[in-house]
């Protein structure tokens, strides 16, 4: 009976590229790719169905081959596999398992790791900024303070449905990108997930306080309505509402190729709503 009540971890290899880096060990004895994700997913489902709790965490060989160097642990034993697993069961990227499919669970682990490292990479630049060597304010801070007023305004003045938001910022080496999902309840309450917010907010956030360029896209959609669409420029640490037309040609643009896209059915490119005063704006122009 207490089997039920032992929560368990399993360590996932993600990608083949990964898997043949593990194909090193003696003691892991897979032969291919494909019946490695049939013994995972087999195993999953049997736990699950003695009703057992079960994370998959994201296995990643070189932190694995690092963590034994540390610990002194001999990389080729089960144990050490298990030791590191445990490890990633409380500092790594975990998902429950909740009977879906292997390949979809893979996907979300994925992207749950990729959203994690965008938003520890963001975090890191803002708290390196400092404090302002004129004000004295702590200029990360103060722009998460400000990046946090401006995505609830946005919220607020959007339209009861389902809101969809992209934000974008040009940070060196490479672009940083968050979407925010919020829908709203028949009376009226806001439903957001809570890290997707915090990551938009924090890529925000760096974008306000390095003034790097970027933009933000709001989508709404509501029933019996068509559509709405309509964003803000990024420029010089403020946003700037983008017209109807500059949505319409962002929309209706190829971003590889550049060609001209047929625009969508039911969709209205609009001018965003007034954000009224800015509550915290940017205090370090100088």
């Amino acid at each position: 009976m207490l089997r039920r009540e032992v929560a368990g971890t399993v360590g996932l290899l993600t990608d083949e590229h990964d898997f043949r880096a593990m194909r090193h060990y003696r003691t892991f004895a897979f032969a291919d790719f494909a019946s490695y994700l049939t013994a995972v997913e087999d195993l999953l489902r049997r736990r699950a169905s003695q009703g057992t709790h079960t994370t998959v965490a994201l296995f990643d060989p070189q932190e694995y081959a690092d963590f034994c160097t540390d610990t002194g642990l001999d990389p080729d034993s089960p144990a050490s596999r298990s030791r590191f697993t445990a490890e990633l069961a409380t500092m790594g990227t975990t998902l429950p398992y909740d009977g879906q499919p292997l390949a979809d669970l893979t996907s979300a682990l994925v992207d749950e790791a990729v959203r994690q490292a965008t938003r520890g990479y963001a975090s890191t630049l803002l708290a390196r900024l400092g404090a302002c060597t004129c004000c004295g304010e702590d200029i990360g801070r103060t722009a998460f303070a400000r990046s946090s007023d401006l995505l609830a305004r946005i919220l607020d003045t959007a339209r009861p449905g389902h809101r969809h938001i992209v934000c974008s910022v040009s940070a060196a080496p490479e672009t940083l990108v968050a979407v925010l999902h919020a829908d709203t309840d028949p009376d009226g309450t806001g439903q957001l997930d809570e890290a997707e917010a915090l990551e938009f907010t924090t890529i925000l956030a760096l974008g306000l306080a390095t003034r790097s360029p970027g933009g933000l896209v709001m989508r709404t959609t509501a029933p019996g309505a068509r559509d709405r669409v309509y964003g803000w420029r990024l420029r010089k640490g403020d946003l700037e509402p983008l017209t109807a037309g500059e949505v319409f040609d962002a929309y209706c643009t190829d971003a590889r190729s550049g060609d001209l896209v047929s625009p969508e059915s039911d969709v209205d490119y609009c001018v965003p709503p007034s954000l009224g005063p800015d509550a915290t704006p940017s205090t370090h122009r100088h």
